[in-house]
């Protein structure tokens, strides 16, 4: 098996794990077992839990910005915009249930990275804020607290990861349109 094929199956395994048990809960034995090696075998592909913790969450995090900010570029009304973020979360954490695990419930747990961490994830915060208070200022999005909307969009996008799984035939494109219908037309001041 390749190096670079055994490292993600190692970090797979890994996210599964601290998705079921909590990342302080999990020991690189753990991992090990799951896997059915050595714990000495996991030393070959990673250096530490740790490394597999920033891993996960720094991936998923640079993976969010760089959409957020593609996003950002375009010529699109705010309500479009929000549109197509629900639709990159939907994207995201359909495909990565276990590490958005990680990336809501233990990035408090990352050492060296925690600073970068949390810039990336203020900086988003930020950008998104941008979009709903400029909603509001072209008149897309009605006059009413752009932090309780950011909150209330967020937390829900932020969230997926517990729903999704109990899904079976996931359509990512329809979810998307609902929750946009739900979650941005509740605040769309052109609805007809």
């Amino acid at each position: 098996m390749k190096a670079e094929t055994r490292k993600s199956e190692i970090i797979q395994t890994a996210a599964k794990l601290f998705k079921e048990k909590g990342y302080s809960a999990v020991t690189m034995r753990d991992i090990a077992a799951e896997m059915g090696i050595k714990a000495a075998s996991l030393y070959n592909h990673i250096t530490s839990k740790q490394e597999i913790l920033k891993e996960i969450i720094i991936s998923l995090a640079e993976t969010f910005t760089l959409g957020l900010q593609d996003i950002q570029k375009s010529d699109s009304s705010s309500i479009k915009k929000l549109q197509d973020i629900v639709r990159l979360h939907v994207s995201i954490a359909s495909q990565n249930t276990y590490e958005m695990a990680s990336l809501n419930n233990d990035w408090m747990h990352l050492e060296e990275k925690l600073k970068y961490y949390l810039e990336l994830r203020l900086n988003y915060e930020a950008e998104f804020r941008n979009i709903i208070a400029q909603g509001v200022k072209n008149n897309e999005i009605v006059n009413g607290n752009v932090e309780v909307m950011l909150f209330s969009i967020l937390s829900t996008l932020r969230s997926l990861y517990l729903w999704i799984p109990k899904k079976e035939e996931l359509n990512v494109e329809n979810l998307s349109e609902q929750l946009s219908q739900v979650l941005i037309n509740g605040i769309n001041n052109k609805i007809n």
